[in-house]
């Protein structure tokens, strides 16, 4: 049982509201059992899409594994080398698994992490004259770089917006952009299931209406697989991106990219690497590929930490990632409703929330900025100074996701390019400063994001330290003491 000290009848009122949480009380005694640090330390742990968090029990198997047997370099004859190709194999049959990719249909490459993965695809599409590269203005950072190979290759470009205040896909010019196809070219349209920003759900049906429009179709998951199933045997993108410590948190620095056979072919890279090769010569200037993920999958894998995948997913398998989804929606929900009922003594509203006002489009995250009492933008990176006092640990910025911040935000084309006219050598902090002084806008904000560990007592936390900056100024809440400079924090080392 939770016992909230300020209220005791929360978690009664918040059971009574979402009865269907009493079937995830099982995550409570998982909570003790393997994540037992967080309330030991008294952490209370709102980053999710920024990481997952590992259980305990995954550490200790994966140690165990390592320390019972020997295990050598992969993909040579070798009995040490034999044993860990065996296990390596069958990590990426139980993914294919794990995704209900129908046999035959995807293959799976492993690398360093979701964005390796989008830059195997960005540097290895065919793009050319004639061909496009379409994407939605909520992508991350990752995505919006492949705009450079399509540039270089000669296909043209464009952006499908979103709408406001919902920051969902706007459907119309989507489907005007999806027309303009040449179908005798290629074409590869991108976008995420989940925004790393709001939390919006975008339509997995749009894939289906990609294809028929002779589009390729990219399908960013790396903030959805978290806490929602992706069936592959009901939607068919042609590429895939994950990274599993998003997913259970251990191990870091593996991720995948699975990529649909039928387009397998058209795949083009743009060099060769060890391991990627079944021959190359120095003196016939020659190389073969290796087909299927090898020709992929450059240099050394990761080898020793990718068993620790398979041990992460059957992890899941054990709580069910339906059981998952329902818990971090109900706490989500009431969290939402909770902030947007927040004000000052004055009558004004305290929070502006991100994205939709309900779950039923939104995934575990809730996406917010601050104000005082006169309407004033309270300094997001403040925010979470104090936030960390309190032991919260949440994410500020723009979460390498510009296009749903300007959208957010309604920072335009020309306010971006005055604030760069003002400064060539712009960072994350200047730019803040010269938007909020201009016209009170903000280039970042706050976010949580809930995941397998979250209970009730996470998100009455947070409510509470929101509830604590009424009536707060920038001037009483005093200045932020770090500065962040290309999303890396910087701090005094004296």
């Amino acid at each position: 049982m939770i016992t909230i000290v300020n209220d005791p009848s929360a978690y009664a009122e918040f059971l009574k509201a979402y009865p269907e949480f009493a079937a995830t009380r099982h995550l409570d005694e998982l909570r003790a059992s393997e994540y037992g640090r967080l309330d030991e330390q008294r952490h209370v742990y709102l980053d999710y899409t920024g990481g997952g968090l590992h259980a305990d029990s995954q550490v200790r198997a994966h140690a165990e594994l390592l320390t019972r047997q020997v295990f050598g370099n992969p993909h040579s004859a070798s009995l040490t080398s034999s044993a860990m190709t065996d296990l390596v194999e069958q990590t990426r049959r139980a993914v294919l698994e794990w995704f209900n990719a129908p046999p035959g249909d995807y293959t799976a490459v492993f690398t360093a992490n979701a964005t390796g993965a989008l830059k195997h695809v960005g540097e290895s599409y065919p793009f050319a004259p004639g061909g496009r590269y379409l994407l939605t203005v909520d992508n991350h950072n990752s995505v919006n770089g492949i705009r450079e190979f399509a540039r270089a290759g000669g296909a043209a470009v464009d952006y499908a917006p979103i709408t406001f205040p919902e920051l969902k896909i706007d459907r119309d010019p989507l489907e005007t952009l999806f027309r303009s196809a040449d179908r005798r070219a290629d074409n590869l349209f991108a976008f995420p299931a989940q925004s790393n920003f709001s939390g919006v759900k975008h339509p997995l049906a749009l894939i289906d209406e990609a294809h028929a429009h002779g589009w390729d179709v990219l399908l960013d998951a790396a903030a959805y697989v978290p806490t929602n199933r992706l069936d592959l045997s009901e939607i068919t993108p042609d590429f895939v991106t994950v990274s599993f410590y998003k997913m259970f948190g251990y191990p870091t620095g593996v991720g995948c990219l699975l990529i649909r056979n039928t387009v397998l072919g058209k795949l083009q890279r743009p060099w060769f690497a060890g391991g990627t090769v079944n021959f190359a010569t120095v003196q016939g200037r020659r190389h073969i590929l290796a087909p299927g993920e090898a020709g992929f999958e450059d240099g050394t894998l990761n080898y020793l930490a990718i068993p620790a995948v398979g041990i992460g997913l059957r992890h899941l398998a054990s709580i069910g990632i339906d059981t998952i989804q329902t818990r971090v929606r109900c706490l989500t929900d009431w969290l939402l409703k909770q902030l947007m009922n927040l004000q000052h003594a004055n009558g004004r509203h305290m929070v502006r929330i991100y994205g939709p006002m309900t779950t039923e489009s939104r995934g575990g995250v809730v996406t917010m900025n601050f104000y005082d009492p006169e309407g004033h933008l309270l300094d997001y990176r403040r925010v979470e100074e104090l936030a960390s006092l309190q032991r919260i640990s949440l994410r500020t910025g723009c979460f390498c996701n510009p296009g749903a911040g300007e959208t957010a935000e309604g920072l335009t084309e020309a306010d971006v390019l005055e604030a760069i006219a003002e400064d060539a050598d712009m960072t994350l902090p200047r730019f803040l400063t010269i938007i909020t002084h201009r016209g009170g806008k903000s280039a970042g904000a706050v976010r949580v994001s809930l995941g397998v560990a979250s209970n009730f007592a996470d998100v009455w936390k947070f409510y509470e330290f929101a509830r604590s900056l009424r009536d707060q100024t920038r001037m009483t809440m005093g200045d932020v003491t770090f500065d962040i400079e290309s999303c890396r924090v910087i701090r005094d080392g004296s």
